[in-house]
């Protein structure tokens, strides 16, 4: 749930196939054999690249609450959110990778008009830090969505259960492409500087940009906490329709992690903040605020 407004969800009725019955059922078969293919077969891997990840670490734990507002409503929380990663490395290919889950769920009076039960997972290579395999399950209103893709970087092809597409070398997924991004050097960063990253979603390919717009002091559960202040790009739709509707706040520490999300949607605001943490690789912000 929480990444759904970063990265832009199709309508559901743009993916249905409309391939005749048996064609969609050849089609079908087709795709599980050559998925069962690219998950049991290693070929040479080698050639991948080496990313240096100084960020964060197997157990990692992050709990967000959202809060929406509107008209009608004033800040009500309307859900949680969570990001972990499986403290065992799972290998793929004989490759380790990190497990990264990520956990969304409505609450309070969103579950009648509105219920959210969202669980995207990610199987990160540890040394390239691109996805081998990305789940997804997705429940939120009348809309239903599961899907598993295969990443085959040295092709160039993602396999889901409906599709093969050509992607972008080390394309990422969108859980993968969150954690890929912590380990990016801000340090340089001036106001207005752009950074680009192509993650894959609903079996097509997309060019994000991500715009650095200073730092400052945020005030949390935890203290005021010194941030860095970003503005992502998303596609324009049924839920945005401007293109920077949102400013995020990282930590400007080692863990890079984001304590706060303001955002204007369709109809009202969002917000996210950080309640929770446990695991992460370095102390909380060296330049966090004590107010005890």
């Amino acid at each position: 749930m929480i990444l759904n407004f970063f990265f832009y969800r199709k309508d559901a009725k743009t993916l249905r196939n409309s391939a005749p019955p048996r064609l969609r059922g050849i089609l079908k078969t087709g795709s599980i054999i050559f998925l069962l293919l690219m998950f049991f077969s290693s070929s040479g891997q080698d050639n991948y690249r080496k990313i240096e990840n100084n960020t964060f670490e197997r157990g990692e734990f992050l709990k967000y609450r959202v809060f929406y507002d509107s008209w009608i409503t004033y800040w009500m929380t309307a859900g949680y959110g969570s990001t972990e990663i499986d403290p065992e490395p799972f290998e793929i290919n004989g490759r380790k990778t990190y497990h990264i889950i990520v956990n969304g769920k409505s609450a309070n009076i969103f579950n009648v008009f509105f219920k959210v039960r969202d669980k995207f997972e990610t199987y990160m290579d540890e040394e390239a830090l691109m996805p081998h395999k990305f789940i997804r399950y997705t429940r939120e209103g009348g809309y239903k969505k599961d899907d598993t893709v295969f990443f085959d970087h040295q092709a160039e092809k993602a396999v889901s259960t409906r599709k093969v597409k050509h992607i972008t070398p080390y394309v990422h997924d969108i859980v993968s492409a969150f954690y890929y991004m912590r380990t990016w050097d801000f340090d340089t960063a001036e106001v207005n500087d752009k950074y680009y990253l192509d993650f894959y979603l609903d079996d097509s390919l997309y060019h994000s940009e991500i715009v650095f717009l200073g730092r400052d002091w945020v005030d949390t559960d935890f203290g005021k906490i010194y941030c860095m202040k970003f503005k992502p790009r998303v596609a324009t739709g049924e839920v945005f329709v401007d293109p920077y509707p949102m400013e995020l706040w990282v930590t400007d520490d080692k863990n890079k992690i984001p304590v706060l999300m303001r955002s204007a949607v369709f109809i009202g605001s969002v917000k996210i903040e950080l309640v929770e943490f446990k695991g992460l690789r370095y102390p909380l912000g060296k330049k966090v605020i004590d107010r005890h």
